[in-house]
C-alpha cells in the first residue's frame, strides 16, 4: 500500500521541513492542500511550481495530488444555479488541474462543501446536474494534465450535497468521463450507518483516492474506528491508489499524529 499525508497537517512548518519529516516517517506521497501555497491558485507562479515539486523530490516524495480544491477562495459555487459563477468555477477547477499537473500530482479530491451545498429552492437532483455541467468545463484540463477529479462525499456534519457513495454515483456517471471518479473517505463512510468495508467493495471499480481518518477529526488509530478489516478490503480489491492521511485536530501534536497513524495503517495492513 502506498501512504501519503495532506500538507496542512503541518501548520506553518516550511514546505521543506514538512517533506522531511513526512518521508522521515515513512511516507511515500505528499497530498498538497493548495491554500498553503497560495489561496488563489491562479496566483502561484511558475517558478514557485517548479519550486515546490523540487522540493518534494528532493525529499523521495512523491506530489499525490491537490485537495481542499476551493478552500479560502471566493466567488465559486460548483451547484449554483448562476451560470456565471458556475462555469468561472469549472475554469477554476481547470486552474487546479494546470496546477496538480505541474506539480507531478495525478488526482484532485473534490470535496469543499461550502462551495456545493443546497442553495435555496435548488434540490439534489438538480444540483447534481448542475455540478455535472460546471466540471464539464474542466475536463480537457483534466485530461491535459492527465489528472482525475475524485468526487467526495461527505457526511450530514458538513454538507447536504452527495452524503454518501452512493449519491455520488450519479454525479460520475453523468459526466462519464475516465477524469472523474471516486473518492473515499472513512470519517464520511463512518456516517453512513454500514460497514465501511461494504462501502469500499461495492464502489470499487469507481475508486480513485482514499483518505484515512476517523470521526474525531484526528488520524487511524487515534480513535474508534478499526482500520484491519478496512485495510484487509482494500487489499481484497486491489486497489493501487494511495491512502492520505488527513486530519483536522492536530492536539496531539504533528510529530504524533505523522507517527501513530502510518504505524495504525501498517500495522492493520
Amino acid at each position: 500500500m502506498k501512504y501519503a499525508i495532506c500538507n496542512e497537517t503541518f501548520g506553518d512548518w516550511p514546505l521543506e521541513r514538512a517533506f522531511a519529516f513526512a518521508k522521515e516517517c515513512g511516507y511515500e506521497g505528499i497530498e498538497i492542500a493548495p491554500f498553503t501555497i497560495d489561496p488563489d491558485a491562479r496566483r502561484i507562479s511558475a517558478r514557485r511550481r517548479r519550486e515546490v515539486r523540487r522540493q518534494a523530490e528532493a525529499a523521495g516524495l512523491a506530489v499525490v495530488g491537490l485537495h481542499w480544491l476551493l478552500a479560502k477562495t471566493e466567488g465559486f459555487y460548483l451547484t449554483t444555479p448562476d451560470d456565471a459563477v458556475r462555469r468561472a468555477t469549472g475554469l477554476y477547477l481547470a486552474d487546479l488541474a494546470r496546477l496538480c499537473g505541474d506539480l507531478g500530482g495525478k488526482v484532485l479530491v473534490l470535496g469543499s462543501p461550502q462551495q456545493r451545498n443546497l442553495l435555496p429552492g435548488v434540490t439534489h437532483e438538480e444540483a447534481v446536474k448542475l455540478a455535472a455541467d460546471c466540471i464539464s468545463v474542466a475536463l480537457p484540463a483534466l485530461q491535459e494534465a492527465g489528472a482525475t477529479l475524485a468526487v467526495e462525499p461527505l457526511g450530514p456534519a458538513e454538507g447536504d450535497f452527495l452524503n454518501t457513495a452512493d449519491a455520488a454515483v450519479p454525479l460520475i456517471d453523468m459526466l462519464a468521463s475516465p477524469q472523474v471518479r471516486l473518492h473515499l473517505d472513512v470519517k464520511a463512510m463512518a456516517s453512513e450507518g454500514e460497514p465501511i468495508a461494504d462501502i469500499i467493495r461495492r464502489h470499487a471499480a469507481r475508486l480513485a483516492h482514499f483518505h484515512a481518518n476517523d470521526p474525531n477529526l484526528l488520524g487511524p488509530g487515534m480513535g474508534d474506528v478499526d482500520f484491519t478489516p478496512i485495510m484487509a478490503t482494500l487489499r481484497e480489491i486491489d486497489y493501487g491508489g494511495w491512502v492520505s492521511v488527513e486530519v483536522f485536530k492536530y492536539d496531539p501534536g504533528v510529530e504524533a499524529i505523522c507517527r501513530e497513524s502510518i504505524a495504525c495503517l501498517r500495522a492493520c495492513e
